[in-house]
């Protein structure tokens, strides 16, 4: 199942500095796990589909930059959104 506009929204809301900021690196981390959990349900029924699999990787690295740049700018926001998110680091 693919992310929702209405559930992309609700993300922004809480993540984000207003309900139009989107590019913040939280809203964008946010996004990003939203998505890489969808895409982790998807293969235990498609075991095969190596297409998707290489773009959940993508985003795992992407998501692993973001965090990153978040941790060497403001180490307590990056605190605050790995908890929040239950991330391990």
């Amino acid at each position: 199942m693919s992310l929702t506009k209405e559930r992309k929204q609700e993300i922004i809301k809480k993540f984000g500095a207003n309900e139009k900021d989107s590019g913040r690196a939280e809203v964008q981390i946010a996004i990003l796990t939203e998505r890489i959990n969808n895409l982790t349900s998807h293969f235990a029924e498609n075991k095969k589909d190596h297409a998707s699999r290489r773009g959940l990787l993508q985003m795992v690295g992407k998501r692993r930059r973001l965090l990153n740049y978040l941790k060497s700018k403001d180490i307590e926001r990056y605190r605050t959104i790995i908890k929040e998110l239950n991330l391990r680091k």
